[in-house]
C-alpha cells in the first residue's frame, strides 16, 4: 500500500506518546477483526478516544480507503449526526434524497474504518445512522466511543478501566512501580512538565498514592503532572487527599469515581487565579474550540486585550486549553470534561445568559464580515475562517431559533453563511437552517426574510426541488413587490431565473430574468449579484450553444473578479464558458478554460466546481478518442460528485451528454479496461486528481510490498512472544534460547519494523492478525 493511501483519512497525529491500554488496544483490534461496531465505553476522563484513536491509526493499513473521525462532542443537534458525518468525510450534499442515502451511496463499496468519538448525548441518532450504514456498506466497520453502548445489533462493546495503579499499602522500588501503566504515565507527563523528573525512592511511594487517589483516570493524573511546573508531588498529594474527603462526604450518592475526576477540576479551578477561573467560564461558551480575536471580543470582561492573551496562554501552561495549530493560525479548546465544568461555573456566576448572547452577537458579526468580504482578495481566508468556525456558528444559530425574540438575528446569520453553504455544497446545511428560521410566525426586517427566501430557494433549485423552490421565490416576490424596493426586486427576479434554469423549459425566460436583475445590481454597484446574474447569462447561453455570448459574460465575470481579487467565482465562470465552446466543438479553447478553473478552483478547495471541469474534460477526451483519459476523469469526477448529486440531476438537459460519452469510450476501450481506468479515476485523492486533470507530473507511489517488512521465522515467534507481554527473559525461557539472544531478536525487530517499543511490536502483530481476517 502506498504511503499516500496509508495517510488516508483525518485521523490527528499524536502530540504526547501513548502510554499503556496494550491490552486493551489488542482486544479493539480482535473486536474489530470479528465485529463490524465497537463500541469502547467508560466514564468521562478515562482515556476512550485517545484510546480509539490510537487503535485507528494502528489499524490504517487493513483499510484501502482509510480511518475517519467524527467528532460529536461540541454537536448538540440529533438532527445534524448525519451531516456531521458527511461533513467529516468530505461528502458534499446536494442530492434531495438526503443525507443518509448521500452517506450510503458514498460509503457503499468502501473499505473503511469510521471513528465515531463522544456519542453518549446522541445515542440514539447516532446508533441509527450506524444501524443504516453496516446494513447497506458491507465493507465498513465502525469504531465508537460512548459513555453506554449504541445498543445496535452486533454491536460489540469493550469497557476502557481505569490504569492499573499500585496499593500504595505496599511500598515498591522505582521499577517495580513502573510496570503500573498509571505510575508510567505521570511520569512520561511529569518528565514534559518538569524536565529531568524521575520516580525515584524518595518521591515514589508518594506518587503512587496520587495515582491511587485519582483511581488511575488519565485525565486528572495529566492535570496532576500539569501542577509540578509550580508544586512538588507531596504538596500536590496534600492538597488532593483533603479535596477528596471533603468531596466524597458531600456527594456520596455519585460514583467514586466521578468524585474523583471532579475533585480533580475541582482542584485545578482552585489553583487558577480569579481571572483564570472567569476566563475559564466564559471560555466554556465556546464550540469546537476558538481563536484569539474571539476570545478577546466576547470573555474579556474586565480585561484588557493583552490581559485576555495572557491568561489565555496561563490556562494552556495548566493544562486547561489545549492548543493547536490550524494552517497559519493558533486555536485553542477545553477537553468536554473541562468545558461542562466551565459551563457550570458560569451559570453559578449568573454571566451565561450574557456570555451566550455575547457569542450569538461575535459570531454574527464574523458571518456578516465574511459576506461582506466574499468578493475580494481575503476570500480564501474567509472560507477557511468560516469551516474553522461551524460548530460556533451553528450554536450561534441554535441559540437564536431557538428563541421567537431572536429571530431576525438567525435570518441575518443564515443570510450571511449562505454563500459559504452554496459554493461548497453544503446544501442540506443551510436548507436545515432556513426551515427552522423561516417559519410563519418568525418576525424579522423584511429586506432580511426577502434575501432569507431567495437564499432557500436557491439552495433548493440546486437540489433538484423545484416545487419547494418555487414556492420561496414566490412568497419572495410578494413581499418584493410589497415593499417596493427595487434591489429586492430584483434579488427575485434573479431567483426565479435560476429556477427557471434548472427547471430547463424556458430558458428564454431565465435569460430575460438575469439581464433584467444584472441592471440594476450593476447600476447600484452589487458586484456580488451581479456576478450570479452573469453566472446564470453565462449557463443559459451555454446551454442554448450561444458560444459568442457566453465567453462574453465569462469576460465580464473576469472582469468583475480580477479587480477584487475574487477565485471562486472566476472559476465557475471559466467551466460555463468551457460547456458552450465544447458544445460548439472548440475543443482547444474549451480545454484551455477549464485548466485555467481547474487552478483556481484547487486554490479555493472547491471540489464542486472541480468535479464540472474534470467532467467537460472526460467529455473532451471522449471526444478526442483518448478513451483511457476519459474514463479516468470519468471515475475522478464521479468521487467528487458523490454526495452532492450529479450534472444531470443539476441540469437535466446535460443527462444525454454524459450517457453518450461514457457509452462511447467504454466501447472503444473495452468494458474491463473501462472499469479499470474508472475506478483509477475514482481513487485518486483531490490533489492527484486536479494534476492528472492538468496533466501535471504525478507524485511517485511506493510499492505496497515495502509497507510489510518481512520477519524471519524466529523473529515472528518473538514478536507474537513480545504481544504476549512477556519479558526477554521469558521469551529465552519459552523458546529455550539465551537472554542475550532474545534481546538481539528484539532489537532486530524493532529495526526492521522502524519502532521504537516494544508495545508498538505488540500492537504490529495483532494489526497483521487483523489484517488476514478483515
Amino acid at each position: 500500500m502506498s504511503a499516500a493511501q496509508r495517510k488516508l483519512g483525518n485521523v490527528p497525529c499524536e502530540l504526547t506518546s501513548f502510554v499503556g491500554r496494550r491490552r486493551e488496544a489488542a482486544e479493539t483490534k480482535r473486536l474489530l477483526s470479528v465485529s463490524r461496531l465497537v463500541t469502547l465505553t467508560g466514564i468521562g476522563g478515562v482515556g476512550k478516544t485517545r484510546l480509539a484513536l490510537r487503535v485507528a491509526d494502528d489499524a490504517r493499513r487493513a483499510f484501502a480507503n482509510g480511518v475517519w473521525l467524527v467528532g460529536f462532542g461540541e454537536l448538540q443537534a440529533p438532527e445534524l449526526v448525519e451531516e456531521a458525518v458527511a461533513s467529516a468525510l468530505g461528502v458534499r450534499e446536494q442530492s434531495t434524497s438526503g443525507t443518509s442515502s448521500i452517506l450510503q451511496r458514498h460509503l457503499h463499496d468502501q473499505q473503511l474504518l469510521l471513528v465515531l468519538d463522544n456519542c453518549e448525548h446522541l445515542v440514539d441518532a447516532v446508533a441509527a445512522l450506524a444501524e443504516t450504514l453496516l446494513k447497506t456498506c458491507p465493507k465498513l466497520r465502525i469504531l465508537a466511543t460512548s459513555r453506554e453502548p449504541l445498543g445496535v445489533d452486533g454491536e460489540a462493546t469493550l469497557r476502557v478501566p481505569p490504569l492499573p495503579f499500585p496499593d500504595s499499602s505496599r511500598p515498591s522500588p522505582p521499577a517495580g512501580l513502573a510496570r503500573y501503566d498509571s505510575i508510567a504515565l505521570f511520569a512520561e507527563r511529569a518528565s514534559r512538565a518538569l524536565p529531568g523528573f524521575a520516580i525515584t525512592d524518595d518521591n515514589g511511594s508518594t506518587i503512587a498514592r496520587i495515582c491511587e487517589r485519582l483511581d488511575g483516570l488519565p485525565l486528572p493524573i495529566e492535570l496532576a503532572t500539569a501542577r509540578l511546573r509550580a508544586m512538588t508531588a507531596q504538596q500536590i498529594l496534600d492538597r488532593l487527599t483533603d479535596r477528596y474527603t471533603l468531596l466524597t462526604s458531600s456527594t456520596r450518592g455519585a460514583p467514586s469515581r466521578q468524585q474523583t475526576l471532579r475533585l480533580c477540576v475541582d482542584w485545578s479551578y482552585d489553583l487558577c487565579t480569579p481571572d483564570e477561573r472567569a476566563l475559564w467560564g466564559r471560555l466554556a461558551v465556546f464550540a469546537g474550540g476558538f481563536e484569539l480575536d474571539s476570545a478577546e471580543g466576547i470573555c474579556a470582561g474586565d480585561l484588557a486585550p493583552d490581559d485576555v492573551l495572557d491568561v489565555v496562554a496561563s490556562l494552556v501552561d495548566k493544562s486547561i486549553l489545549i492548543r493547536e495549530e490550524a494552517g497559519d493560525v493558533v486555536r485553542f479548546r477545553l477537553l468536554d470534561t473541562l468545558r461542562d465544568y466551565g459551563l457550570e461555573r458560569l451559570r453559578e456566576s449568573g454571566e451565561y445568559d450574557s456570555v451566550r448572547r455575547q457569542h450569538r452577537d461575535w459570531f454574527e458579526r464574523l458571518a456578516s464580515d465574511a459576506r461582506s468580504g466574499w468578493i475580494g482578495p481575503r476570500q480564501l481566508e474567509w472560507v477557511a475562517r468560516l469551516n474553522r468556525e461551524q460548530p460556533n456558528l451553528r450554536d450561534a444559530l441554535e441559540f437564536s431559533v431557538r428563541q421567537p425574540a431572536e429571530n431576525g438575528s438567525a435570518l441575518r446569520i443564515a443570510n450571511a453563511l449562505y454563500l459559504f453553504w452554496r459554493s461548497f455544497g453544503l446544501l442540506n446545511e443551510g436548507r436545515h437552517w432556513f426551515d427552522r428560521a423561516l417559519t410563519p410566525a418568525a418576525t424579522a426586517d423584511t429586506a432580511e426574510r426577502i434575501t432569507a427566501l431567495h437564499a432557500a430557494g436557491m439552495l433548493a433549485g440546486a437540489q433538484g426541488d423545484l416545487e419547494v423552490a418555487h414556492a420561496f421565490v414566490e412568497e419572495g416576490r410578494v413581499l418584493a413587490e410589497r415593499s417596493g424596493d427595487t434591489s429586492m426586486r430584483a434579488l427575485v427576479t434573479s431567483a426565479e431565473g435560476f429556477v427557471s434554469l434548472f427547471r430547463g423549459d424556458d430558458l428564454a425566460y431565465a435569460l430575460a430574468c438575469f439581464e433584467s436583475a444584472r441592471e440594476v445590481f450593476h447600476a447600484e454597484g452589487d458586484s456580488l449579484q451581479e456576478i450570479w446574474a452573469l453566472l446564470g447569462l453565462g449557463l443559459a447561453s451555454a446551454h442554448l450553444g450561444d458560444v459568442t455570448r457566453a465567453v462574453d459574460y465569462q469576460r465580464k465575470i473576469q472582469e468583475i473578479t480580477d479587480a477584487h481579487g475574487e477565485s471562486v467565482y472566476r472559476g465557475w465562470s471559466l467551466w460555463t464558458a468551457a460547456l458552450a465552446m465544447w458544445q460548439r466543438g472548440e475543443h482547444e479553447r474549451a480545454n484551455d478554460f477549464l485548466q485555467d478553473g481547474l487552478r483556481q478552483t484547487r486554490r479555493a478547495d472547491d471540489r464542486i466546481n472541480s468535479a464540472w471541469c474534470m467532467q467537460i474534460l472526460a467529455w473532451i477526451a471522449a471526444d478526442d478518442h483518448s478513451p483511457e483519459r476519459a474514463a479516468t476523469l470519468m471515475g475522478a469526477a464521479e468521487a467528487l460528485w458523490q454526495g452532492v448529486s450529479s450534472p444531470a440531476e443539476v441540469f437535466p438537459q446535460l443527462a444525454g451528454h454524459q450517457d453518450e460519452r461514457e457509452r462511447r469510450t467504454r466501447r472503444d476501450l473495452g468494458g474491463k479496461a473501462f472499469d479499470t481506468a474508472f475506478r483509477h479515476g475514482s481513487s485518486l485523492s483531490f490533489g492527484d486528481a486536479v494534476a492528472f486533470a492538468l496533466n501535471e507530473r504525478p507524485r511517485p507511489i511506493a510499492q505496497s510490498h515495502s509497507d510489510n517488512p518481512s520477519l524471519s521465522r524466529r523473529e515472528r515467534q518473538v514478536a507474537e512472544l513480545v504481544a504476549e507481554g512477556l519479558t526477554n527473559k521469558a521469551i529465552a525461557t519459552t523458546l529455550v534460547i539465551s537472554q542475550r539472544t532474545a534481546q538481539g531478536h528484539v532489537e532486530h525487530i524493532l529495526v526492521k519494523l522502524g519502532f521504537s517499543s516494544r508495545a508498538q511490536i505488540a500492537a504490529w502483530v495483532v494489526e497483521q492478525g487483523q489484517s488476514d481476517q478483515i
